[in-house]
């Protein structure tokens, strides 16, 4: 028998900007932009012999920085680690542990095995039932396993959460050259989307990787929005508004989704599963989507709401 997928939590991924862990201007920023999560890399935009300081400043950088106090409040806090056979990943994994962030991203991920591998250490360690696991999902066998993986992600103990796609990995070892549309990426592109709707995980898409290039960026995140994907990883500050805006629930959608809610909380549809809106059949799956499109909209106003603390 087919195990249910559980409903996923409610998460912002509009945005989510990569830091280079060894750069420290980098991290001091962090406070001031309205990403919704930052990755902080310890892996390819690290060199080898800086590894070790790029760990150092993490350790820094969190604890001067306290968790947010609440699910949904402040950004989400993701580690990518190098992979655990380059001779940094168990270090990476230990800082891990003692860190604490929200989740820890694994690259270069090529079968089930490469995450449940982690969530076995997670698991023999303590680490929080909170800490998840991401994925990159950018080699030509993580394509080909998308499905699986994200399956293993459903499994008792498995902390996998979502997935991150790498183009840049991904073009190179398989020759597909870099064009507007992507049009040559799409079908692997709609087979992670596929992979993760099936299992309740999320899928961020890939980077743009030239970030003065607005109106490329804003056409890429309009097809990434349109693909399905949650969000969109980011390399560059200038890039965190236009995928807030494109991933973000827009003035319409956010009103026909408050339009259905209301619609089913009539005593009148008490019991049915299809309700007459409009003149257009809405059943009660698009209930289930337009609460989480609004719960979205308020964890993002909330996120907006002005402190009354100092600083």
């Amino acid at each position: 028998m087919t195990r249910p997928v559980p409903p996923r939590s409610v998460r912002l991924r509009r945005s989510v900007l990569s830091v280079p862990a060894i750069n420290r201007r980098a991290l001091e920023k962090i406070a001031g932009l309205d990403c919704d999560a930052v990755i902080f890399d310890l892996e390819d935009s690290v060199a080898p012999e800086k590894k070790a300081e790029a760990r150092e400043n993490l350790r820094s950088f969190f604890a001067a920085q306290p968790p947010p106090g609440q699910e949904g409040a402040g950004k989400e806090r993701i580690i990518r680690i190098n992979s655990l056979s380059s001779g940094f990943g168990a270090d990476d994994l230990e800082l891990v542990l003692a860190l604490e962030p929200d989740a820890v991203l694994l690259p270069k991920i090529d079968e089930p095995q490469d995450v449940t591998v982690v969530s076995d250490r997670l698991g023999e360690a303590d680490a929080p039932e909170d800490l998840r696991i991401w994925a990159m999902i950018e080699t030509p066998r993580s394509i080909l396993n998308a499905a699986a993986i994200a399956e293993a992600g459903r499994t008792p103990g498995s902390r996998l959460d979502c997935f991150v796609v790498g183009l840049n990995d991904l073009r190179k070892e398989t020759g597909v050259l870099p064009q507007p549309g992507r049009a040559y990426l799409v079908p692997w592109l709609m087979q992670v989307v596929l992979a993760v709707s099936a299992y309740g995980l999320d899928a961020v898409d890939s980077v743009f990787n030239n970030f003065k290039d607005m109106q490329a960026l804003d056409a890429e995140c309009a097809e990434g929005r349109s693909m399905g994907f949650a969000g969109k990883m980011l390399i560059h500050p200038s890039q965190i508004d236009l995928a807030n805006r494109h991933f973000g629930p827009n003035e319409a959608a956010l009103a026909e989704a408050e339009a259905i809610i209301a619609a089913f909380a009539d005593p009148a549809a008490a019991g049915l599963n299809v309700v007459n809106l409009g003149g257009r059949m809405v059943e009660r799956l698009h209930l289930v989507q337009a609460e989480r499109l609004v719960h979205k909209a308020r964890l993002i106003s909330e996120r907006h709401r002005p402190s009354t603390g100092s600083g």
